[in-house]
């Protein structure tokens, strides 16, 4: 399983120089929780919701006036495409984080992987796996 099946592809970005209010604009549009952050291509940061929450409406930032690079998630982690979905899930839960950035090299995004990616994957698992036993059991 690759993981850029499940992910968001292509991954939506934002300069770092943006401001928060253009990426909160850009990922509400694209109904994403969190974008990838890149300076001159290259990826440099994440920016997720809990970013919005913690580093700017808790200490009352304009997002009109902030820029991402003050208060985007860096350095960013990132994953491999091969991983297997079940480390990606292991690895989020043991970082308290719910978005991934795919990446081959470190420096350009992939894909975004969502927590909610990986578990709509592992309820179509079960719910697979779950008829094929009823089949099996004559159910």
């Amino acid at each position: 399983m690759n993981l850029l099946t499940l992910a968001d592809v292509p991954p939506l970005e934002v300069e770092a120089s943006d401001t928060v209010g253009r990426a909160v604009d850009a990922a509400m549009e694209a109904r994403v929780g969190a974008v990838a952050v890149v300076e001159n291509g290259r990826l440099v940061g994440i920016f997720t919701e809990r970013d919005v929450m913690a580093k700017v409406v808790r200490p009352r930032l304009d997002p009109d006036k902030t820029p991402l690079r003050d208060v985007m998630s860096s350095p960013v982690w990132t994953v491999p495409a091969t991983m297997h979905v079940q480390d990606a899930l292991k690895l989020m839960l043991e970082r308290h984080t719910r978005h991934l950035i795919i990446s081959s090299d470190g420096k350009k995004a992939q894909g975004v992987l969502s927590i909610r990616n990986v578990m709509q994957y592992m309820l179509d698992y079960l719910q697979k796996n779950l008829r094929q036993m009823e089949s099996y059991l004559g159910r």
